[in-house]
């Protein structure tokens, strides 16, 4: 009894160690703003977020990496629904910290041409409290994150899970949420 009560805690205690920590902004608090190159439909751009927020509210969600499995599902489940943002006056775009060239063909395929991905600089990462850090040693990726920002710059809905499913449901509903003077 004793020991395997020894062996769950160990076991515990270990996955507890290698499991990234959340330290994500909170709802609420002002969206820092940032310039970033980025890329839609394969072409090039500057974004800038004040700049986007004037159009209505912002799906900023960063990911960890272009091409691996759960970035390129996620990315496909916004791209199929980007319709439904425009249509609820959102702008969606993915954050990560690939270089442009990566952005450029990760818009093309797995973005399907349907919305932005930019450069998160390691000033806009840390901004964001999306360094995913293993073990308290960052990774130089960022964490699946997702923020709705509405039109005056506040964070209205934060989302941190590296499970990719529910980010596209859940910052929607967010956007939907917002009153019409926020979009």
């Amino acid at each position: 009894m004793i020991r395997t009560a020894l062996l769950v805690a160990t076991a515990l205690a270990a996955t507890t160690l290698s499991a990234p920590a959340s330290a994500e902004l909170p709802k609420g608090a002002a969206a820092p703003d940032f310039t970033t190159q980025g890329t839609l439909a394969g072409k090039p751009f500057t974004f800038h977020l004040r700049q986007a927020l004037k159009k209505g509210p912002v799906v900023l969600y960063f990911y960890p990496k272009a091409f691996t499995q759960g970035c390129t599902l996620e990315a496909h489940a916004f791209a199929e629904a980007t319709p439904d943002f425009a249509r609820a006056g959102a702008t969606v775009v993915g954050m990560s910290a690939d270089d442009l060239p990566a952005l450029v063909k990760f818009s093309r395929e797995a973005c399907r041409d349907k919305f932005a991905v930019g450069i998160a600089s390691p000033a806009v990462i840390k901004a964001y409290d999306v360094d995913l850090k293993r073990e308290g040693v960052s990774t130089g990726l960022t964490t699946r994150t997702s923020y709705v920002i509405a039109r005056d710059g506040r964070i209205r809905m934060v989302h941190s899970n590296m499970d990719y499913r529910d980010h596209v449901r859940l910052t929607l509903e967010a956007v939907k949420a917002l009153g019409k003077g926020q979009r």
